[in-house]
C-alpha cells in the first residue's frame, strides 16, 4: 500500500507504520474501527446495564490511550466494568486492592536476593502494574505515598527500581475506581496523579428500567458473561488511527479557549479569576484534542466539534482545577464554573 499504512489481516492500520495520510486508507480504517466497536459495546452491554454515558466515556479513554478515573459509592458496578472491559477488549488484567496498609512496592515490585550456587544477587519480582489494564480498586483508600507510586508508570508505561528502568506491556491503562472523598477512610489524590488520567467519570445511579432490567439479570440461575470482542492489537491500531484524524482550526481554537479560560491568570472571566484556585495545565488541552477525536471515531465520524469539546468538558477538567475558599463559601461548583465557559464556545 504505497504512501500509506499497511493494513492488518483484521483491516485495522499497522501501528508501526507511519505515515498514515491517505484518506482512503483512513476511511477505510475507521470503518473497520467502527464495526469492530460496535461489537465492543454490545459484549459490554449484556453485562453493563444503564451506564451508557459511563461506557463511552470509559472507551473514548481507552482509544484515546489514557487512564480513567471511576467516581462513584459502593456498588454501581464500576470494578464490574472494569473486569468486563479486560475480557472484551482482549487485554491481560491484574487488579490491585487499595488498602491504607498498600505499600508501593505491593504495585510495581521489588528486588529480591538470590542466592545460587554460593553467589548472591538481587533479582526483580514484577509487581501487578505489569499488565495491559491494571485495575486500581478503591484508589483512594490507600496513602497518597503508595497512590504516587503509579505516577511513572502512568505517563512513561515504565517504572524503575534500584536504578533500573523497566518497561510495561503495551498498551498500558489503569482505571482506577475512587469512592467519593466524603466517606470515611479515604485519602485525597495528589494533584499531578490526578492530571494523569484523562477523565474523571462520574458514575451515578442507574435509572429504574435499567435497575430492573438489571435486577432480573442478576439473580438468575446463570449470569451472563462478556466475550473477547477485540484484541490488545487492534485496540493499538484503533489508537493509532485516533491520532491520525483530521482537527479543524474552530476546534483547535475552542480547546485553547477552554482550557485557558479555566485559569485565573490567562481568564477574561471575572467569575473564573475570583474563585479559581488553580487551572488546568497542557494535559488538559492534550486530554481535550485526542478524546474528541475518539468521540467523534466512536460516533462514526471522521472529525471532532465543538460539540465534542462541550461533552468532554467535565470529564476533561473537574479533576485538573480547584476552587478557592470564597467559591466553597458562596456556594459555586466546579461544574457550574466549567458550563459557563462552555456556554462561551458558540
Amino acid at each position: 500500500m504505497s504512501g500509506g499504512m499497511a493494513a492488518t489481516p483484521q483491516g485495522f492500520p499497522n501501528r508501526q507504520v507511519p505515515g498514515f495520510d491517505d484518506p482512503n486508507a483512513i476511511v477505510a480504517a475507521a470503518e473497520a474501527t467502527g464495526a469492530r466497536i460496535s461489537q465492543v459495546r454490545a459484549g459490554i452491554g449484556h453485562v453493563i446495564f444503564g451506564q451508557n454515558q459511563v461506557v463511552d466515556q470509559t472507551l473514548i479513554t481507552l482509544l484515546s490511550g489514557g487512564h480513567v478515573l471511576l467516581v462513584g459509592v459502593p456498588g454501581l458496578g464500576k470494578s464490574r466494568l472494569v473486569e468486563t472491559l479486560g475480557v472484551v477488549l482482549g487485554l491481560a488484567t491484574k487488579r490491585i486492592q487499595f488498602t491504607p496498609d498498600l505499600m508501593p512496592a505491593d504495585i510495581v515490585g521489588s528486588e529480591v536476593l538470590d542466592e545460587t550456587e554460593g553467589r548472591r544477587s538481587f533479582r526483580f519480582v514484577p509487581g501487578p502494574v505489569f499488565c495491559q489494564l491494571l485495575m486500581a480498586d478503591e484508589i483512594n483508600r490507600a496513602s497518597p505515598r503508595t497512590q504516587s507510586a503509579l505516577l511513572q508508570a502512568m505517563q512513561e508505561q515504565r517504572i524503575a527500581v534500584g536504578g533500573v528502568e523497566h518497561p510495561l506491556p503495551t498498551p498500558f491503562h489503569v482505571l482506577a475506581t475512587q469512592n467519593p472523598i466524603e466517606q470515611e477512610g479515604t485519602y485525597p489524590l495528589p494533584e499531578a496523579q490526578l492530571d494523569r488520567f484523562l477523565l474523571e467519570i462520574t458514575v451515578s445511579y442507574p435509572d429504574q428500567d435499567a435497575e430492573r432490567t438489571m435486577l432480573l439479570a442478576t439473580t438468575g440461575a446463570a449470569e451472563a458473561r462478556p466475550a473477547p470482542a477485540m484484541t490488545a492489537e487492534e485496540l493499538m491500531a484503533a489508537q493509532a488511527l485516533v491520532r491520525r484524524l483530521p482537527v479543524g482550526e474552530k476546534v483547535m481554537d475552542a480547546i485553547l479557549s477552554l482550557v485557558r479560560g479555566c485559569r485565573p491568570e490567562t481568564a477574561g472571566d471575572e467569575i473564573v479569576r475570583r474563585h479559581v484556585a488553580w487551572g488546568p495545565g497542557p494535559r488538559a488541552a492534550q486530554a481535550l484534542m485526542l478524546a474528541s477525536r475518539a468521540r467523534a471515531l466512536l460516533d462514526g465520524r471522521l472529525a471532532p466539534s465543538v460539540d465534542d469539546i462541550a461533552a468532554l468538558a467535565r470529564p476533561v477538567l473537574r479533576h485538573r482545577m480547584a476552587l478557592s475558599f470564597s467559591a466553597r463559601a458562596d456556594g459555586v461548583m466546579l461544574t457550574d464554573v466549567i458550563d459557563r465557559l462552555v456556554g462561551h464556545l458558540g
